[in-house]
């Protein structure tokens, strides 16, 4: 999860914009208070991407999930957390934002090094 205010999805209107990680769904790979930068535009989603997005049937709630399929010309997502649910298994599909490239707080070689 990243936040529930309005205004962040309307930042991602930027090229590249700064996200804070809130909530345990993404963990291991992104957990609590990471911080990421997003990318809106460029290449296309993949599965197994990263992304930011709106689910439609939450579109108050900007989340951090994995994209695993395309789903009703939006995105079927998935926390990396199963025990945690708040993805488009309780949700449905949702309508990606951005793709987090780049995880630069902690410092990835500090904590943890891994590559998204």
């Amino acid at each position: 999860m990243v936040g529930s205010h309005p205004a962040e999805a309307s930042r991602l209107r930027r090229p590249l914009t700064a996200v804070l990680v809130t909530g345990p769904s993404m963990a291991p790979t992104l957990r609590h208070g990471d911080a990421v930068l997003v990318r809106s535009g460029g290449r296309p989603v993949r599965p197994g991407d990263v992304v930011v997005a709106v689910f439609r049937t939450r579109p108050d709630l900007l989340v951090v999930k994995r994209a695993v399929r395309p789903q009703d010309g939006g995105w079927w997502l998935r926390g990396d957390n199963d025990l945690v649910t708040d993805d488009s298994r309780a949700y449905g599909v949702a309508d990606v934002r951005g793709r987090v490239v780049l995880r630069y707080w902690p410092r990835p070689g500090r904590v943890r090094s891994r590559a998204l």
